[in-house]
């Protein structure tokens, strides 16, 4: 089987991690990847924001623990949303660009997609759009000089996985294929 191929149907969400750094170049062959995903006419609306620090990882953490539904917050408890991860990608997009949250999806989807081939691996989070919309998450953007057009797509907790086991994939839904060979 091509290696490609075989890399995105081994891929999983990893919710554990080993107490390591990423190396710089693991680092950068993540993010180089995320640069480089596709998006709508090649106007790049992404932004990924590299957040390394652990204090500053723990303020994310309580500030996307906020935005959980109600259900959620009850199975998760005190857990934290990222899994303990030594990195948080954050991804942003320009909204003013048609494509924006296709384009920062497919960033996420890269992102992940390479962690898993250079054996690292991550898990994709949401409520980035509720924190970046916030009064705080608006704040943010100003300290960090990045134009409020921009909002939260999604997070990357990511990280060397804890385990040397990649969990088995849920079989694949009965009607996820549909054929059309013709319409009249």
């Amino acid at each position: 089987m091509n290696q490609t191929i075989k890399d995105l149907e081994t891929r999983r969400s990893i919710r554990k991690f080993k107490d390591k750094q990423l190396t710089d170049d693991d680092l950068n062959t993540i993010i180089k990847a995320g640069e480089y995903a596709p998006s709508g006419r090649g106007l790049q609306s992404a932004k990924i924001l590299i957040i390394q620090d652990q204090e500053i990882i723990k303020r994310f953490s309580q500030w996307n623990k906020l935005y959980f539904p109600e259900e959620l917050a009850k199975k998760m408890g005190d857990a934290d949303p990222f899994f303990g991860a030594p990195t948080i990608l954050l991804v942003l997009a320009d909204s003013t660009v048609n494509t924006y949250i296709e384009d920062g999806s497919l960033v996420l989807g890269n992102i992940l997609n390479a962690a898993h081939v250079i054996g690292a691996g991550g898990c994709w989070i949401h409520r980035a759009r509720e924190e970046i919309d916030s009064p705080q998450g608006q704040e943010l953007l100003k300290l960090l000089g990045i134009d409020p057009k921009y909002k939260g797509i999604g997070h990357v907790a990511i990280g060397y996985p804890a385990d040397d086991i990649n969990p088995e994939a849920a079989p694949r839904k009965e009607d996820y294929l549909v054929y059309v060979d013709k319409i009249d």
